[in-house]
């Protein structure tokens, strides 16, 4: 049974429902649609936190969809399940993945830079100064980028790299 028809809460049917209608109605391939509907059950397996699923689903999802811009979103996803599980190196590769594709997706920039921030923060832990501002430079490149697409978002990030000296003089 597929995952939405499993949803016991109000605002899941309903989504669900609604989904179902837009897909039936919709011009589209019935590839498209099914990719649809694997997306939307990935999302919703992600957000009931049952990782595995979701990326079953994202890859179905992925092997129908056609739309570059649609398969940036199923990327930015799997990067998103990467990196909660703590799998950096191939949550990186998912939003490189995502921004080969859609390269106006901030939130991609944002977490590949969160990414390395961490990593920089847990080389300066280990004493490892350059390698830990090198880090710290990589992440201020990819916020500048996050914050040139989405200059009232990352608020925080424009913050610490005022306070890190990583800001440009150009305001991003």
């Amino acid at each position: 049974m597929p995952r939405t028809q499993r949803n016991d809460n109000f605002i899941d049917k309903s989504f669900t429902v609604m989904a179902d209608i837009i897909l039936k109605i919709l011009p589209a391939k019935q590839s498209a649609k099914e990719a649809f509907a694997y997306y939307r059950d990935g999302m919703s397996a992600q957000a009931d936190g049952e990782y595995a699923e979701a990326m079953d689903n994202y890859k179905e999802a992925l092997k129908l969809e056609d739309d570059p811009n649609d398969r940036s979103y199923i990327l930015y996803n799997m990067g998103l399940i990467y990196t909660s599980n703590g799998e950096h190196d191939k949550g990186l590769e998912k939003y490189h993945e995502a921004l080969e594709l859609n390269p106006r997706m901030p939130q991609a920039f944002n977490n590949i830079a969160v990414i390395y921030q961490y990593r920089g923060e847990r080389a300066k832990e280990e004493g490892d100064f350059d390698a830990s501002e090198a880090l710290f430079d990589k992440a201020a490149d990819y916020w500048k980028q996050a914050v040139r697409l989405a200059p009232n978002n990352y608020i925080e990030a424009q913050n610490w790299m005022k306070t890190t000296g990583r800001a440009s003089l150009d305001g991003f």
